[in-house]
């Protein structure tokens, strides 16, 4: 266990409606020679926005569209097309793979790097890590690098007019955050801040902005969801965009992640597994770590019900998972290998984890039909 504390996080982060027309003065603090990377749903659009923003004499970009899997073969491709052209900065705009192919890529080739998140789906804008899959989907390995993004800039006008669910992933991702701060402030466990070069622990900053993102949650989500589905930007939806990308981000990289997290990345096996969002996976998987560490019933409740009222997935059903003997330990052999199952103190099994896998779907259905029936 840790004796040093650590704490990352980006160097600025910066979030209201339209803020990306005027980007040029934020790119401009790290020199003229900007590299885009964007999402290809974004692209042409985009592309045009800035081109025209970079104009005047002086500055030389470059634009580049991302489609596909974030795998070690996609950012070796993407780190030859930019190595000649070496800008000043990079810019990933996009959802969480174009986000974490920019962080790899600027990392590798040593640049400065500026993330403008269209969706407010994961906590990947803020942190110094990138996750690979495979081409096929399935979850990989993190890589962590030497740094955080210099600069995150939500534009939250973007993000009020993306399809809802990807705020609801979002939130399903930040409902983790103060359960798994919870295991490993319990055992002391490591975070991720420069963990590939020695071990820190969670600090009080960290956990406490982790027990705060829970409660924005609780206070906003329902609220938010409504805001988003009427694509209109409201206090409530400001406040659960930077919970999910702030709050979120820097609870879950100070403190750490758990079973929360070993859970849902692991039903990415399952070729229904990987086409879910990475919250709606794991959303299930906080269910399952409240049984497993025996939290309060009224806890539980509170829980599945905010994922209810929001319409997050809760059962194996909602998540297009049969649950059959093959599936479950599927899922539970490619789950016992997380790291973060260093923040259990208890014995861990493929069996066990099965089991409550099975008791998570269980108690999610008993609530569910508690509400139908009400």
């Amino acid at each position: 266990m840790a004796d040093f504390r650590a704490w990352g996080s980006p160097h600025r982060y910066i979030q209201g409606p339209n803020i990306l027309e005027n980007i040029s003065q934020y790119t401009n603090i790290f020199g003229k020679k900007v590299g885009f990377i964007i999402d290809c749903f974004f692209y042409d659009e985009w592309k045009n926005v800035f081109q025209n923003e970079y104009i005047d004499p002086g500055y030389d970009i470059k634009i580049v569209s991302f489609k596909g899997e974030i795998t070690n073969c996609n950012v070796k491709k993407y780190v030859e097309d930019f190595k000649f052209f070496s800008p000043d900065v990079f810019v990933g705009m996009g959802g969480g793979k174009t986000i974490d192919l920019t962080k790899a890529v600027a990392s590798i080739l040593g640049k400065e790097i500026i993330i403008c998140p269209t969706v407010a789906s994961t906590d990947a804008p803020t942190s110094a890590m990138s996750i690979i899959y495979s081409s096929e989907g399935e979850f990989e390995e993190i890589v962590l690098h030497k740094k955080n993004p210099d600069l995150v800039i939500v534009d939250s006008n973007i993000i009020s007019q993306a399809p809802t669910r990807f705020l609801i992933s979002g939130m399903g991702d930040a409902l983790s955050t103060y359960f798994e701060a919870k295991s490993n402030q319990r055992t002391n466990n490591n975070n991720y801040v420069w963990s590939d070069i020695g071990s820190f622990s969670y600090t009080q900053t960290g956990f406490y902005i982790a027990k705060a993102c829970y409660e924005i949650l609780l206070e906003n989500g329902l609220q938010a969801k409504i805001a988003a589905e009427n694509h209109v930007l409201t206090e409530a939806l400001e406040n659960i965009i930077e919970c999910n990308t702030l709050m979120s981000g820097l609870g879950f990289e100070n403190v750490g992640c758990s079973i929360a997290h070993a859970i849902g990345n692991a039903f990415t096996i399952l070729p229904n597994g990987e086409n879910m969002l990475h919250g709606e996976r794991v959303a299930f998987g906080v269910i399952c770590q409240l049984l497993f560490e025996s939290e309060k019933e009224e806890t539980i409740e509170q829980v599945v019900n905010f994922c209810l009222d929001i319409g997050l997935p809760i059962t194996l059903e909602d998540l297009n998972i049969e649950a059959t003997k093959e599936n479950l330990m599927t899922i539970a052999r490619e789950a016992i290998h997380a790291d973060s199952w260093k923040a259990v103190p208890l014995t861990i099994t493929e069996e066990k984890i099965a089991n409550y896998i099975i008791a998570g779907d269980a108690i999610s259905k008993y609530y569910k039909n508690l509400r139908h029936y009400k």
